[in-house]
């Protein structure tokens, strides 16, 4: 029961089957694959080997329940489930590569080491050894009683053997870093020597400040061209977004208040006025009928109740009312129910399960035997209380009755079944009884109570604030004239106007299509946004209207580019490196001008660029120049002659030229084996993800995702 209770904890091993599928195809796959020459059931390929749709829907389906167990939305996660897919293909062909093979045997002599079991002490007995033979038989049981749960298991599984082949793979891989007695020697050389130098730097930002720079599209296009590895792309647009939310104007919050304030104490119109939130006799069926959000018939702790009111709430009387008050966007109205402590209390108890029970495995008694079994114990229990632990041994919650059947301290929030709950919170200490859950009939002993803090029942009468019809209208009013101002206009035009009208804008410049939010937007409608702007029908300069569902809000989007596979569109990554292309060509003007004024001396140099002559001592370990990192400068410092002027170096926080003063060694304390040792527990640490990354960047990486969803879509019209 503890193994298969722990499965049963996880909602992604036991929920239906959800229908997740990114790609819903409304005919006949085979007549898709003859018209259009590409079968939609495979969305790409890593190295040749296939990613089916089903492969995708799984990781996507997992993907979304841990995001639901952690309180994230489980929106957006379809490029994160297809990246997961490609590292996991390529993770199983080094596996492979190195000879290995996922048995089944060797997936359950490694499962205990898998983070979804390694932590979990439930799958280990008190000797430490994993149960593997009893997880076996619960997913045994699991397929022969919930073919869906089961199901749930399989997906679940194939990550698991992802993750096993990963740690196979890193741990051999990564066993062959070491470092050389020679390497570390050398590295212990560049740590110890030191160089005095004096220097001058023509800082970049302090010379831009006099000196303007345009960075032209060629010239970022010139820099990518040089570092293409850093710079391959996959298909995104470039998209320019106007909001245009319908925001509650203050007439609407008035009219808010005063249907709050008409509810609360003037009476409603199905009453003729009589009733109100003041008189009603029946709470919750007047918040049912009245509120936008509904009654919650739940005992909370003040931290659990609306900000305005837990501070007050302790010194209440039951009958009391707060408000009006407004809490965001919301009036409310509130009224205290009742109030009672939320008791802890110790049990144990015995299960007696019956055949056909999530805890009956081996178990070969009806369900009326189990209660006639459990009704007997009960009662010689009842009269002698002391007998308990003779019946601990017919428990079928072993983990329990190795603990003399305690459960621990409990409460009303433990995640127990209801009935045992409720036995629980309506019985005293010292009281036993038979209780039936759907795990079997327990008999149930309430060691000990003790009063905890005070829980209260509230009544919220909430109002939300609301755009009008008015102004929703006046929001699509704005919204139209806006895009038809845009149509035909360049995008600095699109711009413009927006920041003019004082319009929200934002522009994801490398939006994916299948990212499925929209960086600066997040609305229901951004996945629509991403389907249109990557139509293949659509331009450059293209622009749509689009309404969000519910809420009466609009978005105008313009097409500002498009960005096929292969290296970046230089406008698209601007912001990522126009400061770094600025700086190279401010370095090339301060060299051009070093080497026009044909100086000699650091002085000359200082003088031209307004800058003063400094003094540093550097080395290659850690290259720090005057608090920045410059490897260059600390390069070229071991590299000059001594007493010589050096060429001008291009460093990263400006250009430097430097006189080599004098080399020093600055032996410090450790020896070569210890030295080495960190080296190579360094290096080690860093080689996983760069690895990773060399493997992807290396791989023959297919994607016909947008490709099938393309000729769907023309398929539909």
């Amino acid at each position: 029961m503890a193994i298969l209770g722990q499965i049963r904890s996880k909602p992604w091993l036991l929920m239906g089957v959800i229908a997740l599928a990114l790609l819903a195809f409304l005919v006949n796959p085979d007549s898709i694959d003859k018209v259009f020459g590409k079968n939609p059931d495979v969305l790409g390929k890593v190295n040749g080997e296939k990613i089916s749709r089903e492969e995708f829907n799984d990781q996507l389906f997992v993907l979304q329940q841990q995001a639901e167990q952690q309180g994230r939305p489980k929106t957006g996660l379809e490029e994160q489930a297809w990246q997961l897919l490609v590292q996991s293909k390529l993770i199983k062909q080094q596996f492979e590569k190195l000879g290995f093979e996922m048995t089944d045997d060797y997936f359950w002599n490694q499962i205990q080491y898998d983070q979804m079991f390694a932590q979990n002490k439930q799958f280990f007995d008190e000797k430490g050894n994993f149960k593997t033979q009893e997880l076996k038989k619960e997913i045994e049981t699991l397929k022969n009683t919930n073919p869906e749960g089961y199901n749930q298991w399989l997906k679940t599984r194939k990550t698991v053997e992802y993750r096993l082949m990963a740690r196979q793979v890193f741990t051999n891989i990564s066993a062959g870093i070491t470092t050389g007695k020679k390497e570390a020697e050398e590295l212990m050389k560049q740590r110890d020597q030191m160089a005095d130098i004096d220097f001058v730097k023509i800082d970049y930002a302090a010379y831009l400040q006099k000196t303007k720079i345009n960075v032209t599209t060629a010239d970022l296009e010139n820099y990518i061209k040089q570092h293409p590895v850093m710079f391959k792309a996959e298909p995104s647009r470039n998209i320019g977004i106007v909001y245009f939310p319908s925001t509650p104007s203050p007439a609407d919050d008035a009219a808010t208040q005063k249907e709050i304030n008409k509810l609360f104490s003037a009476g409603t119109d199905t009453s003729g006025g009589t009733e109100n939130f003041q008189n009603t006799k029946n709470d919750s069926m007047f918040v049912m009928a009245n509120s936008d959000m509904p009654f919650n018939n739940q005992y909370l702790s003040p931290n659990q109740l609306p900000q305005t009111i837990k501070g007050q709430i302790t010194s209440a009387a039951i009958g009391q009312v707060f408000g009006p008050y407004k809490e965001q966007n919301f009036y409310v109205v509130s009224k205290l129910l009742d109030k009672k402590t939320s008791d802890s209390t110790l049990s144990r108890h015995i299960l007696i399960a019956f055949k056909g029970s999530p805890a009956g495995e081996g178990v070969t008694r009806t369900k009326e035997q189990a209660k006639k079994l459990a009704d007997s114990i009960g009662a010689i229990v009842k009269a002698t209380p002391a007998k308990f632990t003779e019946f601990l041994k017919l428990s079928n919650d072993p983990n329990s009755a190795a603990q003399g059947g305690s459960l621990g301290w409990t409460t009303p929030e433990t995640p127990f079944v209801p009935e045992f709950l409720t036995y629980l919170a309506n019985n005293p200490k010292g009281a036993t009884g038979v209780v039936e859950t759907q795990f079997g009939y327990h008999i149930i002993n309430i060691e000990d109570k003790k009063a905890g803090a005070m829980s209260y029942k509230v009544a919220n009468l909430v109002k939300e604030v609301k755009p009008s019809d008015a102004t929703e209208a006046e929001s699509d009013k704005k919204a139209r004239r806006f895009i038809q101002q845009v149509q035909g206009k360049s995008f600095n035009d699109f711009v413009n106007i927006a920041k003019k009208g004082n319009y929200q804008f934002s522009n994801p410049k490398a939006a994916k299509r299948f990212d499925g939010q929209l960086q600066g937007l997040g609305t229901d409608k951004d996945g629509e946004i991403l389907a249109w702007a990557f139509d293949k029908k659509r331009t450059k300069g293209d622009t749509e209207f689009f309404t969000v569902e519910g809420t009466g809000d609009k978005i105008v989007a313009y097409l500002n580019g498009k960005q096929e596979a292969g290296l970046a569109d230089p406008e698209s990554v601007r912001d990522q490196i126009e400061v770094i292309v600025k700086n190279k060509l401010a370095a090339k003007q301060i060299s051009d001008k070093i080497a026009g004024a044909k100086a000699s001396n650091l002085d000359q140099i200082a003088k031209m660029f307004a800058s003063t002559k400094q003094a540093a001592q550097v080395n290659m370990l850690n290259p720090s120049v005057a608090g920045a990192m410059e490897p260059k400068v600390a390069g070229a410092a071991f590299g000059a002659a001594k007493g010589k002027l050096s060429n001008p170096i291009e460093g990263g926080t400006g250009v430097y030229v430097l006189i080599k003063k004098s080399e020093t060694v600055n032996k410090q304390p450790g020896d070569v084996k210890q030295f080495t040792e960190s080296i190579t527990q360094r290096n080690s640490g860093m080689f996983g993800q760069a690895w990773m990354k060399s493997l992807q960047d290396n791989a023959d990486i297919k994607d016909y995702r947008i490709e099938i969803w393309n000729k769907l879509g023309n398929q539909q019209q």
